[in-house]
Formats: C-alpha cells, structure tokens, sequence
C-alpha cells in the first residue's frame, strides 16, 4: 500500500478509537463517527490489490495455457469492483480448464504411454510429448515450467488438445488405434 493510504488509514482508526478527541476516556459524539467518511466502515470497503493480482495472475495463466485472449478490466486493482471481476473470472475459467474437449481420449492415451510425471528421455509427461512437439505448442508453458514431466495433468491435456486442432490424433497413431480415437 502506499503511504497517503496507510496514513488514511490510521488516522480513520485514531478518529474511530477515540485518541484523536484528546482524551482517550471521553465518549464522542455519534455525529462525529457518521459523518467521517474516514470511518471503520470507510476502511473495510478497501480491498487488499495482492490478492486481486493473484486471481488476475491465476487467470491469466489459464486462459494462456487454454490458448484464449488474456481478460481485461480498466478498474483499478484496489476496488470491489475489480475483486469480484478477477474472482468471478478465475472461478469461470478454473471450471472450464478442468474439462478439455478430448478429455476422455487423452486419459485414455495416457493409459498406454506413461506416467504423468514421465521424465524419460527423449518424451515427457503422461500423453510422451518430444521436444520439438513442447517447442511448438507449448513455448511460453516450456519455459516458464520446464519439461512437460513438470507440468499438471490439465496443462499436459491442453497442449495437446493444441496439437489436435491442427492435427488431430496423429502425433498418438498406435495408442489413438487403441482407444478407437483414429
């Protein structure tokens, strides 16, 4: 927060507890407390912008992995109105990552090639992702995580289903015949 906050902030709770009058054993007076827009009231409408960032952030790292336009909102981080954006979103978003369009054949394609957490070389992950197949559908995830073994089991599926609009079940031949996929 910044400091003309923070001294806003203190003064409404000097003015609210009563020190500010002078005498900290002398009630005042009700008009005094309603009146005050720097009152309790006043300082628990400010919402903390650390955790309208960390929605934002959870956010916007979905809809990237997901491969949709980051959202956007012209309202300052500190404000309700924000914080009920970004929570609103990220609950939205949270709900649609967890069931990608082929979620059925990628577990099933899974079965057959690996563990989730697969680190063996030269493929990765439960779905066997190659470098070049990370490189070229998964660049931004790549370098920020590492190797597909690093990701999630949703960020594995996403990329794939990346690769599937382009190229369907192919990059899988054997275990897409198994599972009836191709």
């Amino acid at each position: 927060m910044d400091d003309k906050r923070v001294l806003l902030l203190v003064l409404a709770a000097l003015i609210v507890g009563g020190t500010a009058s002078g005498s900290a054993g002398t009630p005042k007076p009700h008009a005094v407390r309603s009146s005050n827009p720097f009152s309790a009231r006043a300082a628990a409408r400010i919402v903390s912008p650390r955790l309208t960032r960390r929605l934002r952030a959870a956010t916007w790292r979905w809809e990237v992995v997901m491969g949709r336009r980051r959202s956007r909102l012209a309202a300052p981080l500190d404000t309700r109105t924000a914080l009920r954006f970004w929570r609103r979103r990220a609950r939205s978003i949270r709900r649609l990552a967890a069931h990608p369009p082929h979620r059925s054949g990628w577990l099933c394609i899974h079965r057959y090639e690996g563990r989730w957490r697969d680190s063996g070389d030269p493929y990765w992950g439960g779905l066997q992702m190659d470098r070049g197949f990370m490189r070229a559908y998964a660049p931004r995830l790549l370098l920020r995580r590492g190797w597909a073994n690093h990701w999630t089991p949703l960020e594995q599926m996403w990329v794939a289903e990346h690769a599937h609009n382009g190229r369907g079940f192919t990059p899988w031949p054997n275990t897409a015949r198994y599972c009836g996929l191709l």
